[in-house]
């Protein structure tokens, strides 16, 4: 009998682990589909000259950091950004120089980061979920090769 109880204790314990851990994975799936989302709404507003849509998808406290070669580092706020996009400055880009790859890399917690790669330069994004948002908190950019 104690084994029999046993055994039913422990096949509760794994299904009740197993649901869990499905849980977590989606949860997980979920919240990586909203960073592949707010990425790409933020290359969409660059592209297209949308500020209130760039607004929308950078953290209060945004920062951005250029790395072009040899010439010194450059920085950018999210009011900058905002302005940038609203100004129209990457409306400019032709169809072919406007595509992009979207990799999200990791998402711990309310934490994430991702990739975004263009023919022009490549971002590398850190993530915060903010009132159940993700929202891009700091860029480091990598222009050219």
């Amino acid at each position: 009998m104690n084994r029999l109880a046993l055994a039913f204790s422990l096949s509760l314990f794994l299904f009740f682990n197993l649901s869990t851990n499905a849980q977590d994975n989606k949860t997980s799936g979920d919240d990586a589909s909203a960073v592949r989302t707010t990425v790409t709404n933020y290359i969409e507003a660059y592209y297209t000259g949308n500020a209130a849509l760039m607004e929308r998808t950078i953290h209060p406290h945004y920062h951005k950091h250029k790395i072009h070669g040899n010439i010194a580092i450059r920085e950018q706020t999210g009011a900058q950004l905002v302005q940038a996009a609203r100004s129209g400055e990457g409306t400019h880009l032709t169809e072919a120089a406007r595509t992009e790859q979207v990799t999200v890399l990791d998402v711990a917690g309310n934490i994430a980061s991702a990739k975004l790669v263009t023919p022009g330069w490549t971002d590398y994004m850190t993530l915060s979920k903010l009132n159940g948002e993700w929202k891009i908190l700091s860029v480091v950019q990598r222009i050219g090769d």
